[in-house]
């Protein structure tokens, strides 16, 4: 019963927030719940990030697909200063989330701060909902620097 509270939560803050990836993921889960479909839910644990995963690289891909970027812009990713600034960013977004994950695997419960605090950036920093396993990555960076300086 706690699991459907705290869903139901994260819906009204999600909706309140004008968060609508947060209001539609936790409204399936709670007509998942009313509809007793929790067999579904096991199968969503583990391969949902995947499918996500998928359908964000395949949005994220268009437009090479589309022929929107050139070869020489490709080519310039390589030898330019934000190109190579944008493939470190990627190395260390990767890590982040990596680490994300593992926080989220091993403390589930901080799942509820994540999304609140991550409704306050959207509604009062105008940030924009990257998902849990960003949030979680930088949460767990903090966590390993606070780590390192108390022992």
């Amino acid at each position: 019963m706690s699991g459907f509270i705290f869903i139901s939560i994260i819906f009204i803050l999600g909706v309140a927030g004008r968060s609508n990836a947060v209001a539609f993921a936790a409204g399936i889960l709670l007509l998942m719940k009313l509809l007793n479909a929790k067999s579904l839910l096991p199968l969503l644990e583990e391969r949902g990030i995947e499918i996500g995963l998928l359908f964000l690289m395949i949005a994220v891909l268009v437009p090479l697909a589309i022929d929107r970027i050139e070869i020489k812009e490709i080519i310039l990713t390589f030898s330019s200063l934000s190109g190579l600034l944008a493939i470190a960013g990627g190395i260390i977004a990767t890590r982040l989330n990596g680490m994300g994950l593992n926080l989220l695997e091993t403390q589930p419960q901080i799942i509820l701060g994540l999304v609140i605090g991550s409704l306050i950036g959207i509604v009062f920093l105008k940030g924009v909902p990257v998902g849990p396993l960003m949030a979680g990555g930088v949460t767990a960076f903090f966590l390993a620097i606070i780590s390192l300086f108390s022992r």
